[in-house]
């Protein structure tokens, strides 16, 4: 028996619950089909018009900011925990990383990317 055999059993057991529980589901489930169940579910209130209205390009550049700034944040918290493993180093490497940070968002402003109007 190899290192992975206990990691083996447990996808198996993981895959042969997953499949059970699917197939309990099919098998005792409800099979009622009513319409009020079959439309699209929109905050308790009856759907109304085309779901396909095209959003202003400003929507998808304000959500790419913030997922930019939001991914950028997450890498300080490696950095944080080995700060002191790090020194100046360290330092000066965030400094940068910051600083990159704050020139992206000063661009982003003067360009008038997060104007909402």
């Amino acid at each position: 028996m190899g290192p992975y055999f206990n990691l083996f059993i447990f996808a198996l057991l993981l895959l042969v619950l997953g499949i059970a529980l699917v197939a309990l589901n099919l098998l005792l489930g409800p099979r009622r089909k009513h319409p009020e169940k079959l439309i699209p579910y929109e905050c308790g209130l009856d759907p109304s018009g085309d779901a396909r209205i095209p959003f202003r390009v400003r929507f998808y550049l304000i959500a790419v900011i913030f997922l930019v700034f939001d991914v950028e944040i997450i890498f300080l918290y490696p950095w944080a925990v080995i700060f002191e493993e790090l020194s100046w180093f360290g330092f000066i490497e965030i400094g940068v990383f910051v600083l990159m940070l704050l020139i992206a968002y000063i661009y982003a402003w003067s360009e008038g990317a997060l104007k909402w109007e």
